[in-house]
């Protein structure tokens, strides 16, 4: 099983390249980072994880920048969004800064992608709240044409692309696309129709979750051995680890704290054990 790694960089964190090289020279397999562009004082939406929201989320690094850092200073360190807030972004704009990265690292990064959950934030990118998972979807296809190996047209309901000259492409045609999300018919059936696999926050009910997952996903006539399941932000136990394993999972990505070098690094060594 891989495991790879997630956590809230922040300018009062330990840094992208620092982390990065430690990952790497412990076999650790990727490292995942989160986004948040704002998050705005004033807000309705509860915390997810309920209580006041931890101080990081407000000061978290951009995602795309740190992971070029990482890039850079590694050589088999996979690279992953955990996750990119899509509604928020110009796809176009986007779907460049992917392909570049992807370039760059010799095809090392995943495009993980979520709907989000702070509506004020979203409201600021001009985000109709109801709509943001259509939204998403739209944006995925539009990105995937200029992906494509030949100029290609997309038009949308919410955005549209000429047939274009887009370079570089992402290694392979697309970067590995995987869903954030619940667990239910809506998100499951958008896993199928647009990405390739879920990454279940938190890890639990995998076991009643997963059936559901592969029956729709091979409705949509999808391979089933295609399919990838990467639990996320979990806290690992070697119990916890087994049962993945014993349900087929090939990857996980372990929550790491946001914090210092000190604490980062223990926590790396004390996670070691797992690899």
């Amino acid at each position: 099983m891989r495991i790879a790694t997630t956590i809230f960089l922040t300018d009062e964190t330990i840094a992208p390249v620092r982390l990065a090289r430690e990952l790497e020279a412990r076999g650790f397999a990727g490292l995942w980072l989160p986004e948040h562009s704002h998050i705005p004082v004033e807000r309705a939406t509860p915390a997810p994880m309920g209580g006041e929201l931890p101080r990081e989320y407000g000061r978290t690094l951009d995602p795309f920048v740190a992971l070029a850092q990482a890039a850079a200073v590694t050589e088999r360190l996979a690279l992953a969004t955990g996750i990119t807030l899509i509604a928020q972004h110009d796809p176009i704009d986007l779907a460049k800064r992917i392909a570049t990265l992807d370039h760059l690292s010799g095809g090392r990064f995943t495009f993980g992608v979520g709907h989000g959950w702070n509506r004020e934030e979203a409201e600021d990118h001009g985000v109709d709240w109801a709509s943001r998972r259509a939204l998403a979807e739209d944006r995925l296809a539009l990105m995937r044409a200029l992906w494509s190996a030949e100029p290609t047209a997309y038009e949308g309901e919410y955005g549209s692309v000429r047939a274009s000259q887009a370079h570089p492409k992402p290694h392979g045609g697309a970067p590995r696309i995987l869903l954030g999300g619940g667990a239910g018919p809506g998100l499951f059936g958008r896993v199928a129709r647009c990405a390739d696999g879920w990454l279940p926050i938190g890890g639990g009910g995998l076991t009643e979750s997963l059936p559901r997952l592969r029956a729709i996903w091979e409705e949509a006539g999808r391979d089933p051995k295609a399919l990838q399941v990467v639990p996320f932000s979990v806290l690992p136990t070697a119990g916890k680890l087994a049962h993945y394993a014993d349900l087929g999972i090939e990857e996980v990505v372990v929550q790491l704290p946001a914090a210092g070098d000190l604490d980062v690094l223990r926590t790396l060594d004390e996670y070691a054990r797992y690899l």
